[in-house]
């Protein structure tokens, strides 16, 4: 079930965003038709429910966060799109990718070949990129609009924000954000190729200030390692393991 209230932020996210609705359900309806399967919702539930949730932004902070994130084997690790590249150079396989399918392909590849489960996202800009889902061996599409058929709709904006929200849906207890910065930087693994910048810190803006929302909603313990977020506590890097139990 999507969450409650989301609905209302989701038209909110049209117009100040100037999109077109029209095309944002086209291209859902065109990911549903490349899924393969019905993917099952118990994979997801087993690997969040109950459990400490690193959630991987590509922000600035990423690359000197590594050292940090790789002392934490056997958790699981919910990575926005770009961010698997970062993660592949360290010898990190991430569990889940979320993706609107913009971040690197070869390392979104490598990952599902790694057995990484992927969440493709579709929205009206994407629609080109789509037939990538194709090759992916566990994968699942969601939309921010209605979900029907295959794809779903765990609430969020953008891949870092989604992670999180994806998180929440299957009820992890602690979720510990790093490398999800919301400043006035992009991140080197965060886009591949070229991008508008003003509108890229646009959507970052708009992803904290969801977070934020989900926070006031959210029954689990919530956590940051980089800029401050209202209903997040502040952590630093060096003390994780004083919450991570």
């Amino acid at each position: 079930m999507t969450l409650n209230g989301w609905q209302q932020k989701y038209l909110e996210i049209l117009k100040e965003f100037n999109y077109d609705r029209s095309r944002e359900i086209k291209s859902a309806k065109i990911l549903n038709s490349f899924l393969k399967d019905k993917f099952q919702m118990n994979i997801l539930e087993r690997k969040i429910r109950n459990k400490t949730v690193f959630i991987i932004g590509a922000g600035p902070s990423l690359s000197h966060s590594l050292i940090y994130l790789k002392k934490f084997k056997g958790f699981t690790k919910i990575v926005a799109d770009g961010a698997s590249q970062a993660m592949l150079e360290n010898n990190m396989i991430p569990d889940i990718i979320v993706t609107d399918l913009d971040g690197n392909i070869e390392s979104l590849r490598k990952s599902s070949e790694l057995k990484s489960i992927m969440i493709v996202h579709a929205h009206g800009d994407n629609i080109s990129r789509l037939p990538y889902a194709v090759s992916f061996r566990y994968c699942t599409g969601t939309t921010e609009d209605k979900p029907f058929g295959k794809i779903r709709n765990f609430g969020g904006f953008t891949d870092g924000d989604r992670c999180v929200f994806l998180a929440n849906h299957f009820g992890a207890s602690k979720i510990i954000l790093i490398g999800m910065d919301f400043g006035m930087h992009v991140g080197k693994y965060s886009k591949d190729g070229a991008y508008n910048r003003p509108v890229k810190i646009k959507k970052m803006r708009k992803a904290k200030s969801l977070l934020e929302w989900l926070a006031s909603k959210s029954n689990a313990d919530l956590y940051t390692t980089s800029q401050s977020i209202t209903g997040f506590k502040n952590i630093k890097l060096a003390d994780l393991q004083r919450v991570v139990r």
